[in-house]
């Protein structure tokens, strides 16, 4: 392995490690009750009206399709 595919390895590796421990820390937040104040769309759904956890992906009162897929392509955005 050459060092510049070594250093683009451990560069992704800190990256990853650094999400992680964001969603860690957004699931004891929200566990814990403490939501974003304000609307999350223009219907009027506040953050607090999706359930936490597995549960805001999948049930009656989940996030809508749309949404989950603008999470996925912001994300996707964020990995170029």
């Amino acid at each position: 392995v050459t060092q510049e595919r070594f250093d683009r390895l451990r560069y992704v590796e800190i990256k990853h490690g650094r999400i992680c421990q964001l969603a860690f820390l957004g699931q004891v937040v929200t566990r814990g009750g403490l939501h974003l104040p304000g609307d999350i769309d223009y219907s009027g759904d506040s953050f607090d009206s999706f359930p936490n956890g597995v549960a805001a992906l999948f049930g009656p009162d989940s996030i809508p399709t749309a949404g989950l897929v603008q999470i996925v392509a912001f994300v996707g955005w964020l990995e170029c």
